[in-house]
């Protein structure tokens, strides 16, 4: 085809041929160099892209709403200065106690219910409950507090600025938040219950409002029609879905449920968290990683916790617990009260039978076998190993007798025990002997001599030796009186329980 002497066309598939011998014609778009179809290379270079995009929007998308959720989070301290002896709890494992309180604030997106004067401070906590859950989530206890009851405050500091709040005696529990913070409240209840709060959340109108419409409306049931035009409550008999507004004024209402009070305001606030709680756990939205996001992302944004939950990881670690809770087991309590004597229109502690609530949710969670011998055994006397003029042991007195902590010593010194210091403590409703690691033996001992159950020895941090904190109960006598038992009928419904509210005639 062509002359000795002409070149081939350098177009030409000859062309290649001779530059690249061996290797055969190339045909565009069919072989790379190597021998490989050029178009399965670039179908493989458009995978990894479209791949490694996927693998990127995916991370993009957790790293967010982790970003999302943790900036929505508002938190401060757990306490306002009060004197704990328990150490920090394993929120996965561990009994815990949560203080859920719902405040009356006017501030910002809660200014359409009110001006910023008709709550004083950081707003009342008009909604006070303590989630007790056990460590096998097998008991949990929801305690109403009611907004009207008169308790006794201690001294709290707030936090935020410093300013310290003396002790006041005989005051509304709702006023506690409202002068010193949420820490105050945490405070008060430890004060009350003898229990120690280990974390809070705090909601205010706004959250009822979004997360009844973010699960899409709440099963509520009243007897008779109601017509509240203070906090806007519109319902007919029977049931109905409540969201927004509507699941907000079913909550607020004072004058819709029983007699017009508080209790019946608690006891409608205790149906409708049964309800939310049966529909999340039924409708499987837990489950639903949208839904779940949907819900957190409401929540966060209109709660305030405390430090230890202030972080992602702490919340999806208390989630999961409660995701396996059972609602059968969720057994909702009002603290007993009756009219205060000082103020018809107030409230105080209904007594022996409000110590023997607090006394039997110290000695077990399980609120159906408290107070009897098997839920809380009385520690027997062991042989001594040791030396017990050589063992370091305190007395507080946390009574309300003036000197109390001598008498105490003086039974501690006759039983062997010669390096008594004596100090004055807090006031407790419960005597407890806590104890130092090393010093299990001396702590079982001095409860033995004292009739104190397994129950109310424990371990902390801050003491030396053994401590013998004398509450209310050890007033008198030379052992203090423990509760028969629980009191009966409690708990006023569980979770699974669906009731109708009694409404007011009058409202």
């Amino acid at each position: 085809m062509f002359g000795r002497h002409e070149s081939p066309d350098p177009n030409s598939p000859v062309a290649d041929q001779a530059r690249y011998p061996g290797q055969g014609t190339l045909v565009e778009g069919s072989l790379g160099r190597h021998g490989r179809p050029r178009g399965r290379r670039r179908w493989l270079r458009v995978t990894v892209i479209v791949v490694a995009a996927l693998l990127l929007g995916v991370v993009a998308f957790g790293g967010y709403w982790v970003w999302r959720l943790q900036s929505n989070i508002s938190a401060t301290a757990l306490g306002a200065g009060g004197v704990r002896t328990e150490g920090p709890v394993n929120d996965s494992k561990d009994r815990l106690q949560i203080l859920v309180l719902g405040s009356d604030t006017r501030s910002g997106k809660n200014g359409q219910y009110g001006s910023v004067d008709q709550s004083s401070g950081y707003g009342q906590s008009d909604v006070m409950m303590l989630v007790d859950i056990s460590a096998d989530n097998n008991h949990v206890n929801v305690i109403s507090f009611p907004r009207d009851l008169l308790v006794d405050v201690p001294a709290c500091k707030d936090q935020s600025n410093g300013q310290e709040h003396p002790a006041r005696q005989a005051a509304m529990i709702n006023s506690a938040m409202a002068e010193a913070g949420i820490g105050c409240a945490v405070d008060t209840i430890n004060k009350l219950t003898g229990l120690e709060v280990d974390h809070f959340m705090m909601a205010d109108f706004n959250a009822v409002k979004e997360l009844s419409s973010t699960v899409g409306g709440v099963s509520v049931c009243v007897a008779s029609a109601v017509d509240d035009p203070e906090s806007g409550l519109h319902l007919p008999a029977g049931t109905s879905q409540v969201q927004g507004d509507q699941a907000l004024a079913f909550l607020r209402t004072r004058h819709a449920f029983a007699n017009g009070g508080d209790l019946g305001r608690i006891a409608a606030q205790q149906s409708f968290l049964a309800s939310l709680t049966r529909k999340v756990k039924s409708e499987g939205t837990l489950s639903d990683p949208q839904k779940v996001l949907a819900i957190a992302d409401t929540m966060t944004k209109n709660l305030t916790v405390d430090n230890g939950l202030a972080s992602i990881p702490a919340l999806l670690t208390l989630a999961d617990r409660l995701k396996n809770i059972d609602p059968a087991k969720v057994d909702f309590v009002t603290v007993p009260t009756v009219p205060a004597a000082s103020d018809p229109n107030r409230l105080e502690l209904d007594e022996p039978a409000a110590s023997n609530l607090f006394a039997a949710l110290r000695n077990s969670p399980d609120l159906s076998q408290a107070g009897s011998p098997s839920a809380a055994p009385t520690t027997a006397a062991p042989k001594p190993s040791f030396d017990k003029a050589q063992q370091p042991i305190s007395v507080a007195n946390g009574t309300s007798v003036s000197g109390r902590s001598n008498a105490i010593a003086a039974m501690v010194t006759a039983a062997g025990y010669t390096k008594v210091t004596r100090l004055q403590g807090d006031a407790r409703p419960t005597t407890m002997v806590y104890y130092q690691a090393g010093f299990e033996d001396v702590a079982a001992d001095i409860a033995a001599q004292f009739g104190l159950p397994a129950a109310n020895i424990q371990q902390v941090n801050n003491i030396q030796g053994v401590q013998l904190y004398a509450g209310e109960d050890f007033a008198t006598g030379d052992k203090p009186v423990l509760p028969a038992a629980a009191p009966a009928g409690i708990a006023a419904k569980t979770g699974n329980d669906q009731t109708c509210q009694a409404t007011n005639p009058a409202g």
